[in-house]
């Protein structure tokens, strides 16, 4: 008999990275319009460490067990009825969207076929798990920000997984990229293209001078960022002080309505034309993975515990199988 049965990593109360374990789940089948993919790799995501952690209880709810996982690649194995964009085989890279939630941390995963595409020939599976993410760097950068050539970009949070792709497209588009990292990381963001990179513990934000855009990865201290910004400057955030969710919400709805410097806040939901760009960009060497570590299915919670230790360059990875 067939197995229709998967791993895939759970945890079934709120907690640190000890909670996770692996375990047999159904597998899916993909409805109509819908793929299903032999995830190959997974990266870790800090906005998963929240879920898992409990910070967002009020979203995540106590139903368990929880899933982990946002984004994947791996290969196409089977399609849902009228699916044609894509072919069984087919090397795709994804993630998992807005509504989907947790879950890409498991041998398949199903996920509409409009959000995902094809990853570049000669990219390995593995490294190629670190790029998923770019898409969030690439809308923040192209439809948020409308980043221009010359124009001088502040990258927070530069050595991270969405920080350190910003990097790298903002050299691209032409800007003049300065950013902010630990102090060990300064030379591998420098290395990204960063013209000037500081340390973000001792810097002093008024010595910074004018910015045409500020992309935060981090949420934390938005006000003291936002007048950073020249006359017509554009900040975007990807990120909540945690800590203060509610002030941290009530300032970006405030500062969205009112005043000229506005903070622009959205979260990654990218569809097929953003995976076409990342592609490209790829293709066209302006963009590169960066791994920090590699992972087996069965080690998810030391990528987790990895991330939360700090000091991460680019992505830590999870291989499946």
């Amino acid at each position: 008999m067939t197995d229709r049965t998967m791993k895939a990593v759970l945890y079934d109360r709120y907690g640190g990275p000890d909670v996770l374990y692996v375990s047999r789940v159904p597998r899916p089948t993909p409805a109509p319009g819908e793929v299903l993919v032999r995830v190959r790799a997974f990266s870790v995501n800090g906005g998963e460490l929240a879920a898992r952690s409990g910070e967002l209880r009020l979203l995540t709810g106590r139903k368990f067990p929880q899933r982990v996982g946002l984004d994947f690649t791996g290969e196409v194995a089977a399609l849902g009825t009228g699916t044609t964009t894509v072919a069984v085989g087919d090397r795709v890279w994804g993630v998992l969207g807005r509504t989907a939630g947790f879950g890409s941390a498991a041998e398949y995963v199903t996920v509409p076929a409009d959000r995902l595409g094809p990853v570049p020939d000669g990219l390995d599976l593995v490294d190629a798990a670190a790029l998923p993410v770019a898409t969030t760097a690439v809308t923040a950068l192209r439809d948020k920000a409308a980043l221009r050539p010359g124009e001088r970009l502040l990258v927070r949070g530069a050595a991270g997984g969405v920080g350190n792709t910003a990097v790298q497209l903002g050299r691209a588009y032409g800007a003049e990229v300065t950013a902010l990292a630990r102090a060990g990381n300064l030379d591998f963001v420098r290395g990204l293209g960063a013209a000037t990179a500081l340390d973000h513990r001792t810097v002093r934000l008024p010595e910074l001078g004018r910015f045409d855009v500020v992309l935060d990865t981090v949420g934390t201290d938005l006000p003291g960022f936002r007048r950073l910004l020249a006359p017509g400057g554009r900040m975007v955030t990807i990120a909540f002080d945690l800590t203060r969710l509610v002030r941290s919400l009530g300032y970006l709805a405030v500062s969205a309505v009112h005043g000229r410097r506005r903070v622009r806040a959205f979260s990654g939901n990218p569809k097929r034309a953003d995976f076409d760009d990342l592609a490209r960009h790829v293709t066209e060497g302006n963009l590169s993975p960066a791994v920090d570590g590699v992972f087996s299915l069965e080690e998810t919670a030391a990528a987790h515990r990895a991330l939360e230790a700090g000091g991460v360059r680019g992505k830590h990875v999870v291989r499946v199988g």
